[in-house]
């Protein structure tokens, strides 16, 4: 019998320092990439759009299309995708997980490079190669393809609202949960893990939850959680599918943004719900129970008036948000754990203002 072996895609370049931004160009023109279409997100032109044209021409990379698209339509994506010049070596999206799904999904109906550079550490969704895009009004997650290259600028993620930092922090802490459910299935002969895959998902979680800094602000902490949630990408591009990193703490935050009366920033709801299911798992709830409480995440989500009948209702819905997946919140058991440790956690309590 032959021996097999396994192909993944990697980005060929990933860049995360104080003043990348400025250096676009340069990367770039050493990738070989010199005819480019540039998306920003909302508003940014205004803030980045100098520094990255000038970056630009510097290094003689011609632009062919500078935008903000404005819609996450994927007919509206597509169209967008085919007006672009045949001559466009390589798609750009600058800022926030709208306009990068963007750039993203037009790289890859051209088959031509992207490169994502994200503004903020929102969730790991810079370095995934799916796409989150409006299909009959409906949000669904489409394949794409990996980043070419990412490019993140430390001294822009700080400038973004801390509310992004924390959200960052909430999709990275759940790689734990996230990793024990695939097991869960694997283990109840619903799937089959990777082992690799899982290891640099646990290596991603390890590297930043281990470290000491006194503030999430820290330039070593951003770096560091950026180089974890890119990390996360290539996790679920071994394992061909997001199970490494995403879990029942995922069902519940797409079932409240789906049927809750007051959603918030996806990293945020995926946070607490983490630390809900690492409860209902019984596995190192100590450790991600130590981890945002260090970071200043649970203080920082008890600001933001949330309803847990919004939580309850997921609970119960989140078992449909992907019927093909067996997490712990498929079986019904699990499901009243979960709802029972929302009213009996003096963490959650906090929060919810029980």
């Amino acid at each position: 019998m032959g021996m097999t072996t396994t192909s993944i895609t990697i980005p060929a370049f990933i860049k995360i320092e104080k003043g990348a931004l400025s250096e676009i160009g340069s990367y770039l023109k050493e990738n070989g990439l010199t005819k480019v279409a540039l998306f920003f997100g909302d508003n940014l032109t205004d803030m980045f759009g100098e520094r990255v044209l000038k970056s630009l021409e510097a290094n003689d990379v011609e632009v062919l299309m500078n935008m903000e698209p404005d819609s996450s339509n994927i007919e509206d994506i597509t169209d967008l995708a085919f007006s672009m010049p045949n001559e466009t070596q390589a798609v750009i999206g600058i800022g926030g997980g709208k306009v990068i799904d963007t750039a993203k999904y037009c790289g890859f109906l051209r088959k031509i490079a992207y490169i994502s550079v994200p503004t903020s550490t929102s969730n790991d969704g810079f370095s995934s190669a799916s796409a989150s895009l409006l299909i009959k009004g409906k949000r669904k997650s489409v394949p794409a393809k990996m980043a070419f290259g990412i490019i993140a600028d430390t001294d822009v993620i700080k400038s973004a609202p801390l509310r992004f930092l924390h959200a960052g922090i909430g999709d990275m802490v759940c790689k734990i949960t996230a990793n024990y459910d695939w097991q869960f299935e694997a283990d109840n002969g619903y799937a089959t893990t990777n082992d690799v895959a899982i290891m640099v998902a646990k290596k991603s979680i390890n590297s930043i939850a281990r470290i000491q800094f006194d503030s999430i602000t820290d330039e070593w902490f951003m770096k560091e959680l950026l180089n974890s949630l890119a990390m996360c990408g290539i996790a679920n591009e071994i394992a061909g599918s997001s199970a490494p990193t995403s879990g029942s703490e995922h069902l519940i935050s797409h079932a409240i943004d789906q049927y809750g009366k007051k959603p918030t920033i996806h990293g945020l709801q995926v946070g607490i719900a983490t630390y809900l299911m690492s409860i209902v798992q019984d596995h190192r709830q100590d450790r991600v129970r130590d981890f945002l409480t260090r970071t200043g995440f649970f203080d920082f989500v008890a600001t933001l008036d949330l309803d847990v009948q919004d939580y309850i209702d997921a609970i119960d819905k989140a078992p449909a948000i992907k019927p093909f997946r067996h997490t712990y919140l498929h079986e019904e058991q699990y499901r009243e754990k979960a709802k029972e440790v929302l009213f009996n956690d003096d963490i959650l309590k906090k929060i919810f203002k029980l």
